[in-house]
């Protein structure tokens, strides 16, 4: 459950992060997003935006990680299971799955399908793990909350220009 703080507390929190931030102290603040078992984190810079599940259309002859074409605001983004992409089990399409539109910046309409996205994380509040995490070129450094939780930083320049990721037939 949620920690519950005041309003007062939020409005303070918030002001302290506000002129930090004008005085250049501001955070490294990424976004969190559960992937099958596997907590990623992604440079906000990078991201681009967060939508919820559209519907999606199939598109034939493709990999099974392949999850289709959506259509977002008349724009059409080609949608990756970024779960069944690394081998594991396809990402259940509920109303906790999100669509991270991460390509347009790069001039690549792709989207990542994601179990749910977990808020922002601070790279301070996280402490750095050697020597573990994927073998990809894509898979960043290893980090550890206070929590015990592993999070892999996602390099998605990297995964957009792998060639397994841009050949999606099968």
């Amino acid at each position: 459950m949620a920690k519950r703080i005041s309003l007062r507390e939020f409005q303070e929190s918030l002001s302290q992060r506000l002129t930090s931030a004008h005085r250049g102290e501001a955070r490294r603040a990424l976004l969190g997003v559960a992937s099958g078992n596997d907590h990623w984190l992604l440079d906000l810079s990078d991201s681009g935006e967060v939508v919820p599940l559209p519907s999606l259309t199939s598109v034939p002859l493709t990999k099974p990680w392949f999850a289709g074409i959506a259509n977002i605001r008349g724009t059409l983004y080609s949608v990756v299971d970024f779960s069944a992409f690394r081998g594991h089990e396809p990402t259940r399409r509920n109303a906790n799955a999100r669509l991270l539109l991460v390509g347009a910046r790069h001039g690549i309409n792709s989207a990542l399908l994601v179990d749910r996205t977990l808020g922002l994380r601070s790279i301070d509040d996280l402490e750095l793990i050697a020597g573990e995490g994927e073998k990809s070129a894509w898979a960043g450094e290893v980090r550890q909350d206070a929590r015990g939780r592993k999070w892999t930083l996602l390099k998605l320049r990297d995964l957009l220009a792998d060639s397994a990721f841009l050949d999606v037939s099968s």
